[in-house]
């Protein structure tokens, strides 16, 4: 039962939505099947399944709300669990930022976001998969953690206002850590996709073995600043800070690294360097994602920030409609323009600087310049005349995204990383602040 076809799921909410006696009521059908497997050591360790479909009912009365949930479709449920969200409702104080659910809209889905390969995954697939990852590293005397998951499922919704919404989808997520036996040295490799048909978990493991032998026998570095290229793995978690960061009630309120002093936010102006383009694309054939958000709004093609300019901010439908903006919901997933080049390449083109393999423990200092401190992991090297020389000690860098991406040398080509379209990045005057005794 976990993933309903569009009429089955359907069929379910025009029932839930027949119970209701609410002013507004809202229901929404969330179902999947699941899988993973994780090893440690070389070994497997641990491995499950998991089968679920869920519906969660919002009830209104004026500007009170209730919810429920329950994962059993009997009329008898079904009614209770609209009965319950009723009595939360009657009981809830008013919102004071209430506003009523959506009527019909338009949504355009994209065939991309489900694989059927992906939804067929079998445990002797994951098996197989981890299996040969395993044994690459045991046949080079290194220890391997894993942990590889897959997912397929699908989202419908539909309302007392005559919205309608059901779209499937599916993801693959794979990430490999690797050692060396005396431990000084360490690899990593990340993976996501919506089709299985480009997943190879050998592949992804050859490359975090290969960066776990290159890695020993680390020499230290001064902290200071450097010129440095930013692997995707690395990129993506800044540059994902700071698309979450680009809220219009933040920026509004003062709160945000897009906040112009004396009230107001930075929309329209020039934030960042002129090669950097950011948008989303629901519809996008390497990153599709869901047609709809959480509130039932359209998740269209948009784009954020162009050639360095702040184009368009999020923002809910409240205050979307109290600041009189545009009712742009956060997107789900975003791509960053880039060019050609690989990572290679840059480091081909680069005197001296710094590759950075992976960024890890991140955590904010302050949000209203969006700078952030965390550590290098995972394969750390010093590049010389466009050669990697040795490898280095990691350091903890303090950092922002905003500075970074005006501090850019280059950009290279895109690749898929939790849901994004992520570039390698070549960055000058990067900030470590000290050595860290982390691989």
């Amino acid at each position: 039962m976990s993933i309903l076809s569009q009429t089955e799921a359907q069929d379910i909410l025009k029932k839930v939505l027949g119970f209701s006696t609410a002013d507004e009521c809202e229901a929404t059908l969330t179902g999947s099947t699941s899988g993973n497997v994780r090893s440690a050591r070389n070994t497997i360790s641990t491995a499950g399944t998991a089968d679920n479909v869920a519906l969660a009912v919002e009830a209104r009365f004026g500007k009170r709300t209730g919810l429920a949930t329950c994962n059993e479709f009997d009329e008898a449920t079904l009614r209770r669990c609209v009965q319950r969200a009723e009595e939360i409702a009657r009981l809830a104080p008013e919102s004071p930022e209430y506003v009523p659910l959506l009527g019909p809209q338009q949504y355009v889905a994209s065939p991309a976001a489900f694989s059927a390969r992906t939804a067929a995954i079998t445990p002797d697939y994951r098996a197989q998969q981890i299996g040969a990852s395993m044994a690459l590293c045991e046949a080079r005397k290194l220890s391997s953690a894993a942990f590889f998951s897959d997912s397929a499922g699908f989202t419908a919704k539909r309302n007392s206002k005559g919205l309608e919404a059901y779209q499937q989808t599916s993801n693959l997520d794979f990430s490999i850590s690797v050692r060396t036996p005396d431990g000084t040295g360490s690899g990593y490799a990340i993976a996501n996709y919506t089709d299985l048909a480009k997943f190879d978990a050998a592949r992804l493991t050859k490359v975090a073995a290969d960066k776990a032998s290159s890695s020993v026998g680390a020499k230290a570095l001064e902290p200071g600043k450097y010129t440095v290229i930013l692997e995707p793995a690395a990129a993506v978690d800044l540059l994902s800070n700071m698309m979450q960061a680009m809220d219009a009630r933040n920026a509004d309120e003062g709160r945000s690294f897009l906040s112009k002093k004396g009230g107001g936010n930075k929309k329209g102006d020039k934030v960042f360097d002129e090669r950097v383009t950011i948008y989303s694309d629901p519809t996008n054939a390497e990153v599709p994602s869901l047609s709809f958000a959480g509130d039932g709004r359209p998740q269209q093609k948009n784009t954020w920030i162009e050639k360095g300019v702040v184009k368009n901010l999020y923002s809910s439908r409240f205050w979307a409609q109290k600041a009189g903006i545009a009712d742009l919901p956060p997107p789900s997933g975003w791509i960053m323009e880039g060019g050609t080049q690989s990572t290679a390449d840059l480091i081909k083109g680069t005197a001296k600087g710094i590759l950075v393999t992976r960024l890890y423990y991140i955590r904010a200092v302050d949000p209203q310049t969006l700078l952030y401190t965390g550590l290098t992991r995972d394969g750390t090297f010093y590049i010389e005349n466009g050669q990697i020389k040795f490898p280095i000690k990691n350091f903890r860098f303090n950092e922002s995204p905003v500075i970074m991406l005006n501090n850019l040398e280059a950009i290279g080509k895109p690749v898929r990383l939790a849901g994004n379209l992520v570039p390698p990045l070549k960055i000058r005057d990067f900030t470590f602040t000290s050595l860290s005794d982390a691989v």
